[in-house]
């Protein structure tokens, strides 16, 4: 991702095209904002789902049998996103329960009207993703970690309208493909080797699946056991 980008700005600026958004100052911004952002909501995302995983015993053991049977003991690749949809519904229903960003800023490029009411030209716009990632009309069981969201009649998984994890509208996050290749390689490479479960003396239900709130939602201190399947 970061490479393209890159030759796409020394490309530009080569050609002499002055008017184009790939200049030093984009590309700064846009390699930190791929960096620092980035790596802030992945693992938050990642920690958030280890959580749900260990509060969730019988959801991982899915996770984990159908990985045994489609990898086996090599590493995870990519490709094998397609052929894990159960694991592909679980990492976004993660997604969904987390709202790691649950408001993002845009600014309209013109002046516009939208349900009668009149937005100037240059007026910032928040966008509450997780009005989207929680809306009682959309989900069947909104508040509910539940993978099924995502999986149709035939267990096959299933694109949701309303999955809105990364943006919306025309300008989508930077970084979306990283973030979700980052996810499904971490999340599945960790339940390979690792179940996740309760430190002793706790609980499941006792879990606190409550998430500090600052430029980005991540879940409150807490403590797992990590029990390696080798």
């Amino acid at each position: 991702m970061i490479s393209i980008l890159f030759f796409i700005f020394i490309a530009c600026k080569e050609s002499g095209n002055m008017n184009s958004h790939y200049h030093d100052d984009n590309l700064l911004v846009t390699v930190s904002n791929l960096v620092s952002a980035g790596t802030d909501t992945t693992s938050s995302s990642i920690r958030y789902g280890l959580l749900l995983m260990a509060k969730n015993p019988t959801i991982q053991e899915r996770v984990q049998e159908e990985m045994n049977r489609v990898v086996g003991s090599r590493q995870v690749r990519v490709e094998d996103r397609k052929n894990l949809p159960y694991t592909d519904t679980v990492i976004h229903e993660i997604q969904r329960m987390s709202i790691t960003v649950p408001l993002i800023l845009h600014c309209t490029t013109r002046d516009v009207t939208f349900q009668d009411y009149f937005i100037k030209k240059g007026t910032t716009a928040l966008l509450l993703l997780s009005s989207a990632l929680r809306d009682e009309d959309e989900w069947e069981t909104p508040y509910t970690f539940n993978p099924a969201h995502f999986l149709d009649e035939d267990g096959h998984f299933k694109k949701r309208d309303a999955f809105l994890p990364f943006s919306a509208g025309a300008r989508a996050c930077a970084g979306e493909s990283l973030a979700r290749m980052e996810l499904f390689l971490f999340f599945t490479s960790l339940l390979q080797h690792f179940s996740f479960t309760p430190p002793p003396g706790v609980k499941e239900d006792e879990l606190d699946l409550t998430q500090n709130v600052g430029l980005i939602l991540s879940p409150s201190p807490h403590k797992l056991c990590a029990i390696s399947r080798v």
